[in-house]
């Protein structure tokens, strides 16, 4: 069964969102605003999740339905890595911590490494996408 158009659409224009966001990131890193970076390569993986949702025809107007659906249908059914619960977990933690929490600071490494992370978890996202549109992979099935 082929996916619809719509859903391939979004998901791309979802991925190229996140690749936005991972130039920005490195914006932030090269004008050593370390805590925007965090935040930026969180939104990153963020969108890049949203991507994957997108070919399901799931979204949730809260980033903890986001997860959970990321969860549940990609990490559960053994098509991303068990690690990319983690990755976003972590992301999302401190990117709440930079933004909300007083005297966070985070060091020229801890943004390089997140930033490393968030690019590497984008390339799996894509790779999972087109390998779903080209019918490579099956999708998880939406219960």
């Amino acid at each position: 069964m082929s996916l619809e158009q719509e859903k391939i659409d979004l998901a791309r224009y979802r991925l190229s969102k996140a690749d936005e966001r991972i130039k920005a990131a490195c914006g932030m890193l090269d004008l050593s605003l370390y805590a925007d970076a965090i935040g930026r390569s969180y939104y990153a993986i963020f969108t890049s999740t949203r991507a994957l949702l997108a070919l399901l025809g799931l979204d949730s107007e809260k980033h903890s339905g986001i997860i959970s659906f990321f969860n549940r249908y990609w990490v559960k059914t053994g098509i991303m890595p068990k690690e990319s619960s983690v990755i976003i977990a972590d992301a999302k933690r401190d990117r709440e911590a930079s933004d909300y929490s007083d005297y966070v600071e985070f060091t020229c490494e801890e943004a390089e490494a997140q930033l490393a992370q968030a690019k590497e978890f984008i390339r799996q996202t894509r790779e999972v996408v087109e390998k779903a549109i080209s019918g490579d992979i099956s999708l998880p099935k939406v219960e």
